[in-house]
């Protein structure tokens, strides 16, 4: 370090604000350390109180790590289950759907081997009702549609057309396709037409 000449050793010189303000800081310092060494101003317990925050230090970066790690597994674990879930959410739905479908194979034999039109249809009756139980049983619902008034927010129309009755306009007088709802949320948007 390059150690400036004080005023003292440059007489006739003018003193700057920065030389005064550096000799003050200077002389202050000296004063406060004295003429002891590095050495002799530490206290005497310094080394115990370094140990005891490196100790402590050693237990915080510990105990980060092994927190790290744990939310690094749960995250994982998590995700896995969600891929699962996933994967394997609708397997009790489709179970329950597998006895419809068994209903139909059942009447699809039956019809190839009867001529009795009645039977048949009594039989496609009771899957039809037992589809339908299904479905409301799982919180499915159809979206009641014909001749209410029209929603854009609940129907989707495909067309519309004249009526004569003024009873009938803006309403849906035919429904092309049903609509469905889950647990009171639209998943399918009855397709219909509405008079104008």
């Amino acid at each position: 370090m390059v150690k400036k000449k004080s005023h003292e050793e440059r007489p006739g010189e003018p003193v700057s604000a920065d030389e005064t303000t550096e000799n003050q800081i200077n002389t202050g310092t000296e004063a406060a350390l004295g003429s002891g060494t590095a050495d002799e101003i530490r206290p005497t317990d310094g080394s115990a109180a370094e140990e005891e925050l490196t100790r402590k230090l050693t237990e915080m970066q510990d105990k980060y790590i092994r927190l790290s790690a744990e939310f690094d597994n749960y995250r994982k674990r998590t995700l896995r289950e969600k891929i699962e879930l996933s994967k394997t959410g609708g397997e009790s739905v489709i179970m329950s759907v597998l006895s419809v479908v068994d209903d139909f194979d059942r009447a699809m034999i039956s019809m190839r081997d009867t001529d009795d039109c009645t039977a048949v249809k009594k039989g496609l009756e009771l899957i039809n009702g037992k589809l339908s139980a299904f479905l409301k049983q799982n919180g499915v619902s159809e979206i009641e549609a014909l001749h209410k008034q029209f929603n854009p927010d609940i129907h989707e129309a495909v067309t519309s057309i004249a009526v004569d009755d003024a009873s009938l306009k803006g309403r849906v007088i035919e429904v092309i396709q049903k609509g469905y709802a889950l647990n009171e949320k639209v998943i399918r948007f009855p397709k219909v037409v509405v008079g104008e």
